[in-house]
């Protein structure tokens, strides 16, 4: 079994686009787009699990590359999860955070200083 990653899709493409696309090649497991949680719309990318590795290198050399409502659409072998840091969201979220406030502290400060300079002349 191998799960590829596609990306760069039209947000306009199914589930059942995707699994048509790669059903061409050989025998598709699943083929889900994946979705905004709160919105429910697409994020343009996509993974499908195809039962047998020769036709996912098939399916990849066939469709990375290629239009689809002119956008070039990626494919390659997805990266298992593991390989991504944990707390990578959680680290991004803290900065996030921490960076608007500090970034609020600092445009306070701006606001402060040009009073200070008001004050001054």
């Amino acid at each position: 079994m191998t799960k590829l990653y596609v990306g760069n899709l039209p947000y306009t493409t199914s589930n059942q686009d995707l699994q048509d696309m790669f059903a061409k090649f050989g025998a598709v497991a699943s083929a889900m787009i994946i979705t905004d949680r709160y919105s429910g719309r697409s994020k343009g990318f996509g993974f499908v699990e195809m039962e047998n590795d020769e036709e996912a290198q098939k399916a990849i050399a066939e469709i990375n590359g290629t239009q689809m409502e002119g956008r070039s659409v990626v494919v390659s072998v997805a990266r298992p999860r593991e390989e991504r840091p944990q707390g990578s969201f959680g680290g991004r979220d803290d900065s996030r955070g921490g960076g608007g406030g500090y970034g609020g502290g600092r445009g306070g400060d701006r606001g402060d200083r040009g009073g200070r300079n008001r004050d001054n002349h």
